[in-house]
């Protein structure tokens, strides 16, 4: 027997409003049928948030290792940034030639021979800076990977992180 608005053996159900809407198998007629057509009254509400209960079984060192490489590059030009900006702040508040001058002081002679700025040039900073960021690219890209690689080992050990997340 069918029921209005429900078409058997179509594999799709309709509504009151005649459009078929999909269904994941042949339809077979169940007892609560009519609270589907009576809407959303029928259902009783939800009595908080929904808790769901998940593991992470497993993390892909592919996809760790593509993250892990964008992250450490922003955080490459970061540092290259952050040096650039500090060590123009330090020179406009006349830091480096107040450090060249006490280290004058306290070799003894007003004319030495020693020139911080020789050391510590903008150009100077900011090449060893870049190159400290290109190790930090490739070492965190590799230890993030590596990283990957003993979770998964660990999480075929013990099971994993388990996490209970809720819809708030």
């Amino acid at each position: 027997m069918s029921t209005p608005g429900q078409a058997y053996g179509s594999g799709a159900r309709t509504f009151a409003s005649g459009a078929p809407t999909a269904q994941a198998g042949p339809s077979v007629a169940r007892p609560d049928d009519a609270r589907v057509h009576a809407g959303a009254a029928a259902r009783p509400a939800a009595s908080g948030p929904r808790k769901v209960r998940l593991t992470v079984a497993r993390v892909d060192p592919w996809s760790a290792m593509k993250l892990s490489f964008l992250l450490s590059v922003a955080i490459g030009i970061a540092l290259v940034v952050m040096t650039a900006v500090l060590w123009i702040i330090l020179d406009g508040m006349g830091v480096f030639s107040d450090v060249d001058r006490t280290i004058g002081e306290v070799m003894g002679s007003e004319n030495s021979s020693f020139n911080l700025m020789s050391y510590l040039g903008f150009g100077r900073v900011l090449s060893l800076a870049t190159v400290v960021a290109v190790i930090d690219v490739f070492l965190l890209t590799a230890l993030s990977t590596l990283g990957a690689f003993l979770y998964n080992v660990c999480s075929s050990l013990v099971g994993g992180v388990h996490l209970t997340l809720t819809d708030d």
